[in-house]
């Protein structure tokens, strides 16, 4: 099996670096989406703190005066080939279900700051936002791969806890597409930069430098910016909490790199005695509760805990153990230059 899926990642690789070399010698045609344009995306498949610093850029933009647009193409919603206006910047429109995860989260954090649009055809999404809101930013939030969309900046998330899958290609490992691709990137991103060592970071920087010598690259950390009980997360309130760190926690969650979220509990210095992971993407149930909730009993937990991406898909299940949504910001070493970039 292990021989079969290496011979598929090396087809899946040659065809990726064709697919580039068509569109780098003009045999598939980039389209200019009329307005500035900014990609943040990765070269792996999984959670890499992408979302975080897509809705950080949106944010830096909207400041600045812009009509900020997030383009997405709403991974896991129902009617995946169906455009979706997640947010017109005054009000969430969809469910998430119908928007999928990361658009409905990024939607609520940018309340009023940008319009999110979830299409799996970026650049006629791009025409009708321009054509409807007058948009003069675009962001591409997963946008790396996305090369019908010509971009002005592209920046590439890598995940310092795992940096690429393993170095191989999908389906044996977590790469998108072969190393080579780095060289197209402006900005690079080392996310989740505070939970490895000084030296496993000086290693990545170096690693990275064989691939692109001409990226700025720097490094990130998320950080956690309030604990919510899930009651007032979807009630949206204007105060930042923090929730009681001395109580004992259970935490569960549903990303691509589910370690990373419970690592950055214990290292904020929560009390986690048990963690519950899901499939990227999870749909909840009721069943899913009880389980949840039995194995924190079990573990003499007093709260749960859960990302914010998992709890927009929890607002119609009960739970009888406080339950308490971990947000996170992004915070970038260079904050000015790294503004100045964009």
């Amino acid at each position: 099996m292990s021989r079969m899926l290496s011979i598929l990642g090396q087809i899946y690789g040659r065809i990726a670096d064709l697919r580039n070399a068509f569109y780098d010698r003009g045999i598939f045609e980039s389209f200019d989406l009329g307005a500035r344009t900014i990609s943040v995306g990765n070269i792996t498949t999984g959670g890499t703190g992408k979302t975080p610093l897509v809705a950080y850029v949106a944010e830096i933009l909207a400041e600045r005066g812009e009509k900020v647009c997030v383009l997405t193409r709403g991974y896991g919603r129902k009617e995946p080939q169906k455009r979706v206006l997640v947010s017109d910047s005054n009000s969430v429109l969809a469910a998430p279900s119908q928007a999928g995860d990361e658009p409905y989260e990024l939607a609520r954090k940018l309340d009023g700051k940008a319009i999110i649009i979830a299409d799996a055809d970026r650049v006629s999404a791009a025409e009708w936002a321009k054509r409807k809101f007058g948009v003069t930013v675009f962001v591409l939030d997963d946008g790396f791969q996305h090369r019908k969309a010509k971009r002005d900046v592209d920046i590439v998330c890598i995940d310092a806890t795992d940096p690429f899958g393993g170095g191989k290609m999908l389906p044996s490992g977590r790469l998108r597409e072969p190393l080579s691709g780095l060289v197209r990137a402006n900005v690079i991103v080392i996310t989740r930069a505070n939970l490895v060592s000084a030296e496993a970071i000086s290693n990545l920087r170096s690693e990275i430098s064989n691939w692109n010598r001409h990226a700025a690259v720097f490094e990130a950390e998320n950080r956690i910016a309030a604990v919510r009980s899930i009651g007032e997360f979807h009630a949206k309130p204007q105060t930042t909490q923090r929730g009681d760190s001395k109580l004992k926690a259970f935490a569960f969650c549903g990303l691509g790199n589910p370690e990373n979220f419970y690592e950055q509990l214990r290292r904020e210095n929560l009390s986690v005695v048990g963690t519950k992971s899901f499939r990227d993407h999870h749909e909840y149930s009721h069943a899913d509760i009880a389980v949840i909730e039995k194995l924190a009993r079990e573990a003499s937990a007093g709260i749960i805990l859960t990302t914010a991406k998992d709890a927009v898909k929890l607002s119609n299940l009960k739970f009888e153990i406080p339950c308490f949504v971990v947000e996170i910001d992004v915070e970038i070493d260079k904050p000015d230059m790294f503004a100045e970039l964009l």
